[in-house]
């Protein structure tokens, strides 16, 4: 797909437009109630789906069907994300009130690291085709490391700081206790950091680790960097509203990791033989419309699969038999 410079600056000039427009609605801090969290998913989804048909519009179907598997794969990857963002928020204990202004700074920091991981990963597959085995077996030794976790069924109690938000701890000083939005305060003269700053950089610092996956995942699908940044960047701005909205429920997601492993997977293979197809080797490769198909066919069974299996644990539990206690 052609894109000129114009069309470069106006989307992210939209981008930005509506990323300011979502600021001014969460301006406030409030706790968002389930209500408000599914108006603004639909919303962020609605301004994706739009932005698909434009593409099919005026650049046709191949480019629409990229965007729109490039989309369900990072919106599907990023839902892994918000385990992680669950385990910031109490070991900072966030504040409810503020939790939405963490996510907000914190996914768009995400945003602009991605555009970086994105031009460079641009610019390497321009320059050499053979990046795409590299980039296949990452996500194939990927996808097998994820079902190994799943398998041993551990769940992390804790977060874990990157090596960078732990060096700017030790070099700023900060507060013990949060000053309401404030990033910074002066206290007997002295400017320190308030934990707000501290999360916000845990939040974006923490997706460029999960960035290491899902950008080559997109690149599976599409070389177009127009397409790989417009459908990361509606992925990641109605990341904030999917928090609310699912928060409750992810922890019925108990297949998520398997069904992320089969697309990982899935889209590592395709990877594979589109670099044999570019070296000269007669081998079928994979279109669009199949991997769209897959792509959403594995969401739905694994979500299917997941609330079954959570609804049989609810019922075990609560038929499971309780020891009485007897005081002699």
């Amino acid at each position: 797909m052609d894109v000129s410079l114009t069309l470069w600056a106006l989307t992210i000039a939209g981008l930005c437009a509506l990323i300011a427009a979502d600021f001014v609605v969460g301006r406030t801090p409030h706790e968002v109630s389930l209500r408000e969290a599914g108006i603004w998913t639909g919303v962020w989804v609605a301004l994706a789906a739009l932005f698909g048909l434009g593409l099919w519009v005026f650049g046709g179907g191949q480019p629409a069907g990229e965007f729109f598997a490039g989309y369900i794969t990072e919106k599907s990857l990023s839902v892994d994300n918000l385990f992680v963002f669950v385990l910031i928020m109490a070991k900072f204990a966030v504040p409810a009130v503020y939790q939405q202004r963490v996510l907000l700074v914190g996914v768009l920091i995400a945003l602009v690291l991605r555009a970086v991981f994105i031009a460079a990963g641009a610019t390497v597959i321009a320059s050499f085709s053979w990046v795409f085995f590299i980039f296949g077996a990452f996500l194939i030794w990927t996808a097998w490391k994820l079902v190994r976790e799943a398998l041993r069924d551990e769940e992390e109690s804790e977060f874990e700081e990157n090596r960078l938000l732990k060096a700017v701890e030790r070099r700023v000083p900060s507060t013990e206790r949060y000053h309401g939005t404030r990033l910074f305060v002066r206290e007997n003269g002295r400017r320190l950091m308030t934990p707000m700053l501290v999360v916000m950089l845990a939040i974006g610092t923490t997706d460029v680790l999960f960035a290491l996956d899902s950008i080559p995942a997109i690149f599976g699908l599409t070389q177009d960097p127009y397409i790989v940044f417009t459908a990361n960047a509606f992925a990641l701005m109605g990341l904030r509203q999917l928090y609310f909205l699912i928060g409750g429920l992810l922890k019925k997601l108990v297949h998520l990791s398997y069904g992320l492993s089969v697309i990982l997977g899935f889209i590592g293979v395709k990877l594979v033989l589109h670099a044999l197809h570019e070296t000269g080797v007669h081998v079928p490769e994979i279109s669009i419309p199949v991997s769209l198909g897959v792509i959403v066919g594995v969401l739905a069974v694994t979500t299917a699969t997941s609330l079954v299996a959570a609804r049989r644990q609810e019922a075990g539990a609560e038929h499971e038999p309780q020891r009485q206690t007897i005081d002699v």
